[in-house]
Protein backbone atom coordinates (compact mmCIF):
# COMPACT_ATOMS: atom_id res chain seq x y z
CA UNK A 1 0.00 0.00 0.00
CA UNK A 2 1.73 3.32 -0.65
CA UNK A 3 2.29 6.07 1.37
CA UNK A 4 1.99 10.31 1.31
CA UNK A 5 5.87 11.35 1.43
CA UNK A 6 6.28 15.06 1.94
CA UNK A 7 9.68 14.66 1.12
CA UNK A 8 8.86 14.54 -2.15
CA UNK A 9 5.92 17.34 -2.08
CA UNK A 10 6.47 19.74 -4.66
CA UNK A 11 4.31 22.25 -5.45
CA UNK A 12 5.33 23.26 -9.01
CA UNK A 13 4.07 24.55 -11.11
CA UNK A 14 2.21 26.43 -8.84
CA UNK A 15 3.68 30.84 -8.44
CA UNK A 16 2.24 32.73 -5.40
CA UNK A 17 3.47 36.06 -7.94
CA UNK A 18 4.45 39.14 -6.67
CA UNK A 19 8.33 38.53 -6.28
CA UNK A 20 10.22 37.49 -3.08
CA UNK A 21 11.00 40.76 -1.34
CA UNK A 22 6.70 41.57 -1.95
CA UNK A 23 5.68 38.50 -0.37
CA UNK A 24 7.96 38.81 2.64
CA UNK A 25 7.02 42.45 3.25
CA UNK A 26 3.80 41.14 2.81
CA UNK A 27 3.72 38.78 5.45
CA UNK A 28 5.24 41.26 8.09
CA UNK A 29 2.73 44.26 6.84
CA UNK A 30 -0.75 41.31 7.00
CA UNK A 31 0.89 40.39 10.77
CA UNK A 32 1.67 43.70 11.98
CA UNK A 33 -1.54 45.60 10.73
CA UNK A 34 -3.82 42.79 9.65
CA UNK A 35 -4.17 39.71 12.34
CA UNK A 36 -2.85 41.57 15.07
CA UNK A 37 -5.80 44.28 15.06
CA UNK A 38 -3.23 47.01 16.46
CA UNK A 39 -4.11 49.79 13.84
CA UNK A 40 -7.71 49.19 13.81
CA UNK A 41 -8.44 52.39 11.04
CA UNK A 42 -10.27 50.97 7.76
CA UNK A 43 -9.08 53.39 5.57
CA UNK A 44 -5.51 52.34 6.28
CA UNK A 45 -6.25 48.78 5.55
CA UNK A 46 -7.88 49.43 2.60
CA UNK A 47 -5.01 51.53 1.46
CA UNK A 48 -2.72 49.24 2.47
CA UNK A 49 -4.53 46.77 0.18
CA UNK A 50 -4.86 48.39 -2.50
CA UNK A 51 -0.52 49.10 -2.16
CA UNK A 52 0.10 45.74 -2.33
CA UNK A 53 -2.00 45.11 -6.01
CA UNK A 54 -5.41 44.13 -4.33
CA UNK A 55 -8.26 45.70 -6.08
CA UNK A 56 -10.85 47.14 -3.12
CA UNK A 57 -14.07 48.85 -3.96
CA UNK A 58 -15.84 51.71 -2.12
CA UNK A 59 -17.41 51.29 0.89
CA UNK A 60 -15.23 48.30 2.04
CA UNK A 61 -15.52 47.39 5.42
CA UNK A 62 -12.38 45.39 7.18
CA UNK A 63 -12.52 44.23 10.70
CA UNK A 64 -9.61 43.33 13.10
CA UNK A 65 -7.87 40.19 12.90
CA UNK A 66 -8.58 39.67 9.29
CA UNK A 67 -5.92 37.72 7.31
CA UNK A 68 -4.57 37.86 3.38
CA UNK A 69 -2.55 35.72 1.84
CA UNK A 70 -1.04 37.71 -1.32
CA UNK A 71 -3.16 41.03 -1.79
CA UNK A 72 -2.55 40.92 -5.42
CA UNK A 73 -4.76 37.59 -6.32
CA UNK A 74 -7.89 40.00 -4.25
CA UNK A 75 -10.58 42.00 -6.02
CA UNK A 76 -13.35 43.39 -3.54
CA UNK A 77 -16.38 45.42 -4.78
CA UNK A 78 -18.64 48.20 -3.16
CA UNK A 79 -20.31 48.24 0.04
CA UNK A 80 -18.71 44.83 1.19
CA UNK A 81 -17.90 43.70 5.19
CA UNK A 82 -14.91 41.29 5.92
CA UNK A 83 -15.51 40.45 9.59
CA UNK A 84 -12.97 39.77 12.30
CA UNK A 85 -11.00 37.03 12.07
CA UNK A 86 -11.60 36.02 8.51
CA UNK A 87 -8.90 33.85 6.45
CA UNK A 88 -8.54 34.69 2.98
CA UNK A 89 -6.19 32.20 1.11
CA UNK A 90 -5.68 33.80 -2.14
CA UNK A 91 -3.17 31.44 -3.77
CA UNK A 92 -4.91 32.40 -6.83
CA UNK A 93 -7.47 34.89 -7.41
CA UNK A 94 -10.50 35.50 -5.41
CA UNK A 95 -13.33 37.46 -6.49
CA UNK A 96 -15.61 39.46 -4.06
CA UNK A 97 -18.70 41.04 -5.57
CA UNK A 98 -20.38 44.27 -3.89
CA UNK A 99 -22.54 43.94 -0.93
CA UNK A 100 -20.80 40.76 0.51
CA UNK A 101 -20.81 40.16 3.97
CA UNK A 102 -18.03 37.50 5.16
CA UNK A 103 -18.92 36.90 8.80
CA UNK A 104 -16.38 36.22 11.75
CA UNK A 105 -13.87 32.93 11.20
CA UNK A 106 -14.80 32.32 7.92
CA UNK A 107 -12.41 30.96 5.81
CA UNK A 108 -11.86 31.30 1.93
CA UNK A 109 -9.24 28.60 1.04
CA UNK A 110 -8.22 28.29 -3.11
CA UNK A 111 -5.97 25.49 -1.98
CA UNK A 112 -5.79 22.22 -0.94
CA UNK A 113 -3.89 18.98 -1.57
CA UNK A 114 -4.41 16.06 -3.79
CA UNK A 115 -4.59 12.97 -1.10
CA UNK A 116 -4.95 10.11 -4.16
CA UNK A 117 -0.57 11.23 -4.72
CA UNK A 118 1.85 10.07 -2.68
CA UNK A 119 3.39 13.80 -3.44
CA UNK A 120 0.40 15.40 -1.44
CA UNK A 121 0.52 18.23 -4.86
CA UNK A 122 -1.24 21.29 -4.26
CA UNK A 123 -4.55 21.39 -5.74
CA UNK A 124 -5.89 25.45 -6.61
CA UNK A 125 -8.42 26.76 -7.97
CA UNK A 126 -10.49 30.50 -7.94
CA UNK A 127 -12.71 31.61 -5.55
CA UNK A 128 -15.72 34.21 -6.77
CA UNK A 129 -18.10 35.13 -4.46
CA UNK A 130 -20.99 37.47 -6.53
CA UNK A 131 -22.72 40.43 -5.71
CA UNK A 132 -24.97 40.26 -2.43
CA UNK A 133 -23.09 36.65 -0.93
CA UNK A 134 -23.70 35.98 2.81
CA UNK A 135 -21.02 34.02 4.38
CA UNK A 136 -21.73 32.77 7.41
CA UNK A 137 -19.45 32.75 10.77
CA UNK A 138 -16.98 30.19 10.38
CA UNK A 139 -18.25 28.81 7.10
CA UNK A 140 -15.64 27.44 4.52
CA UNK A 141 -15.67 28.45 0.57
CA UNK A 142 -13.02 25.62 -0.47
CA UNK A 143 -11.18 26.16 -3.96
CA UNK A 144 -12.80 26.53 -6.71
CA UNK A 145 -16.40 27.51 -5.65
CA UNK A 146 -18.38 30.47 -6.93
CA UNK A 147 -21.56 31.18 -4.08
CA UNK A 148 -23.89 32.77 -6.51
CA UNK A 149 -25.70 36.26 -6.57
CA UNK A 150 -27.84 36.74 -2.74
CA UNK A 151 -26.69 33.14 -1.65
CA UNK A 152 -25.90 32.51 2.06
CA UNK A 153 -23.97 29.64 3.37
CA UNK A 154 -25.25 29.48 6.73
CA UNK A 155 -22.90 29.29 10.01
CA UNK A 156 -20.23 26.93 10.00
CA UNK A 157 -21.08 25.46 6.69
CA UNK A 158 -18.92 24.38 4.30
CA UNK A 159 -18.75 24.81 0.38
CA UNK A 160 -17.57 21.80 -1.47
CA UNK A 161 -19.47 22.58 -5.02
CA UNK A 162 -21.17 25.84 -6.42
CA UNK A 163 -23.69 27.20 -5.29
CA UNK A 164 -27.05 27.85 -6.70
CA UNK A 165 -28.32 31.76 -6.75
CA UNK A 166 -31.10 33.21 -4.25
CA UNK A 167 -30.34 30.09 -2.21
CA UNK A 168 -30.06 28.97 1.64
CA UNK A 169 -27.34 26.26 2.12
CA UNK A 170 -26.10 24.77 5.13
CA UNK A 171 -24.10 21.59 6.88
CA UNK A 172 -20.69 19.59 5.61
CA UNK A 173 -21.00 19.76 2.78
CA UNK A 174 -23.45 22.41 2.45
CA UNK A 175 -27.02 21.26 1.14
CA UNK A 176 -29.17 23.84 -0.59
CA UNK A 177 -31.88 23.93 2.40
CA UNK A 178 -34.37 26.58 0.90
CA UNK A 179 -34.58 29.53 -1.17
CA UNK A 180 -33.41 33.05 0.09
CA UNK A 181 -36.69 35.55 -0.67
CA UNK A 182 -35.58 39.18 0.20
CA UNK A 183 -38.62 41.89 0.58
Amino acid sequence: MQQTDLSTYNNHPFSPGGGAVKRVLWHYVNTVFFKTGLLPINSFKVAVLRLFGAKIGKNVTIKPGVSVKYPWHLTVGNNTWIGEDVWIDCLVPITIGSNVCISQGAMLLTGSHNYKKTTFDLITGNIILEDGAWIGAKAVVNQGITVATHTVLTTGSIATKNLEAYSIYQGNPAVKIRDRVIS
